[in-house]
């Protein structure tokens, strides 16, 4: 089969779960002999993505911007738009604030939803004759239920089926004001009828998005996410130095700081002295001032010399990060539709600790590799992980557990090929 996936890009500046959901996929489909393309959207995919053969990052988050805030720019001549969409450029405003926050972007959003009647009916159009031109696929895949604007015209341009993954689109509207949130949630559920099949990535995501699109279950199916076992060298936490993890954008949603004070609990306690915190994936200019507070409050608890920010975060740098870390905890405050930093932790013998929101309780269940917490606060989350550091067989079971549950669970070879065989049936 000839696959395009469409994915919107985080340029690189911040640990991208979605981004890495959808090249991991692509990476299987591509091993099972599918000739699988990704198409960039908005920005580049990762750094080292930035040479991405001869394939355009469409919708170029600068030029996008511009036209909506400022309608001259709209009829900008071509040269001027290609200079906005170069690789560098992009690269550089990945990193700028409001670069990928909901607030600020609400019209952007809807008129995106809008599609071909939208304020992008240029970049869609530009969109479907590279396709038409290049690669001619046989089945598009949308990276969320944000690009549904996308499908009414690829489908009848193509004459192709049109599937959707569903992963966290809530947290983007759900932050919109009431208008244009109810605004949001109406027109996706309108755009689902462009879509053949929809694939969420939870049982618990499956539930919501049913709800908040109106989805009719038929076509609604849950494919868990995965990573390969063997891009990941398993190391028995029992066996480690006593070290807590976080991987994800450091940011208030992601519970950063409810992790700080929960180390800074532990510390308190004479018999944690040996424990450390790495702390890691990027950040933005919206991120800056929090960073830089969890900075100062671990300055301020003495504690400098047993934290650790890692810069970097992708290729080798993460696997690095995964062979110092024993546990791993990204205290989401709202929870997640699924969470591929857990995949991956689990899938180096990393075990998790969670609180008990999303998904959470339901991928640790499902391997048993890992703890979930009532009450996302400091103190819980500080009870769990030294439950777990403390006992060094519970630790050593929770690591065999880990990589067992991926290897069995989540597994994105065995999941690529269903996710293949839902493509087969829609063509």
């Amino acid at each position: 089969m000839k696959i395009v996936h469409i994915i919107p890009g985080s340029g690189g500046s911040f640990y991208c779960g979605n981004c890495l959901r959808d090249s991991k996929y692509f990476d299987s489909l591509r091993k099972l002999g599918h000739d699988a393309l990704k198409v960039p959207m908005y920005l580049p995919l990762f750094e080292n993505d930035m040479i991405n053969g001869q394939v355009p990052v469409f919708y170029g988050a600068v030029n996008l911007y511009l036209k909506q805030a400022y309608p001259f720019f709209r009829n900008a001549p071509k040269w001027l738009n290609n200079v906005l969409n170069t690789r560098p450029v992009l690269k550089q405003a990945a990193k700028m604030a409001g670069s990928t926050r909901a607030a600020g972007l609400e019209d952007m959003t809807i008129s995106m939803l809008m599609g071909e009647h939208g304020n992008q009916a240029r970049e869609l159009e530009e969109l479907t004759k590279w396709l038409e031109v290049h690669f001619r696929p046989d089945i598009i895949h949308l990276s969320n239920a944000l690009l549904l604007g996308l499908a009414g015209k690829l489908r009848k341009r193509l004459g192709i089926p049109v599937l959707c993954s569903l992963q966290d689109e809530d947290v983007w509207v759900d932050v919109m004001s009431a208008g244009n949130r109810e605004r949001v949630w109406q027109l996706m559920g309108e755009k689902a009828q462009d879509i053949e099949a929809f694939v969420s990535v939870s049982h618990y995501f499956s539930r919501l998005m049913t709800e908040k699109m109106k989805l009719d279950s038929g076509r609604l199916h849950t494919l868990h996410l995965g990573v390969d076992p063997d891009d990941y060298q398993f190391i028995n936490s029992a066996g480690k130095e006593r070290a807590i993890g976080f991987l994800s954008r450091m940011n208030r949603e992601n519970g950063l700081d409810i992790l700080v004070d929960a180390f800074i609990l532990l510390k308190g306690d004479s018999r944690n002295k040996d424990v450390k915190l790495y702390i890691s994936g990027g950040s933005t200019g919206d991120d800056a001032a929090f960073v830089k507070a969890q900075k100062n409050r671990i300055m301020g608890a003495g504690i400098s010399q047993d934290v650790i920010f890692l810069e970097n975060f992708e290729n080798e740098h993460r696997h690095i990060f995964f062979e110092r870390v024993s546990v791993l905890s990204v205290p989401v405050r709202g929870g997640e539709a699924f969470g591929i930093y857990l995949a991956e932790a689990m899938a180096s013998g990393i075990p998790v600790v969670q609180p008990a929101l999303g998904a959470f309780p339901e991928i640790i269940e499902a391997t048993g590799g890992g703890l979930t917490y009532r009450g996302n606060t400091p103190g819980e989350l500080a009870g769990s992980l030294e439950k777990l550091l403390s006992g060094r067989e519970l630790l050593s079971v929770m690591s065999i557990n880990a990589r067992k549950g991926v290897e069995e669970k989540f597994n994105i070879n065995t999941q690529a090929a269903l996710l293949a065989d839902i493509y087969k049936g829609l063509i």
